[in-house]
């Protein structure tokens, strides 16, 4: 499948929350989300963490797993297989971001998805 076929994911982070998007290739609409504020995701961070609401930082790389995980079964359940990450994209983002939001990608893999850039992002170190 060509990559204008593809199905785009995209990632809107912030300290406080990750958001997995992913829109339709000729139309750019968004064809399915995932968040970590989702209400069953945003009890399951207080409940299992001391993170307050004050905290700097209220999402982590198990935050990211959940996330990719629900995007995947909400894509399998419309038929969607096969999804792309802007490379160029995930590589302007900060270390820290990046290293967070790897476990994301395999839950998605996990899942039955295929994810075409993934393998590249967990094979560049820091820059």
């Amino acid at each position: 499948m060509s990559r204008n076929q593809q199905h785009l994911l995209r990632l809107v982070l912030s300290c406080r929350k990750i958001t997995a998007q992913v829109s339709n290739p000729t139309t750019s609409t968004i064809i399915a989300m995932a968040s970590s504020s989702e209400q069953e995701s945003f009890l399951s961070i207080y409940r299992n963490t001391s993170l307050s609401i004050f905290s700097r930082q209220s999402w982590d790389s198990k935050t990211a797993s959940r996330v990719g995980e629900k995007l995947g079964f909400r894509l399998k359940e419309i038929g969607v297989n096969n999804i792309y990450v802007d490379l160029n994209e995930e590589l302007s983002r900060p270390i820290h971001y990046r290293k967070r939001v790897l476990p994301l990608f395999d839950s998605v893999k996990r899942v039955g998805i295929e994810v075409d850039g993934a393998e590249k992002l967990g094979e560049i170190g820091p820059v």
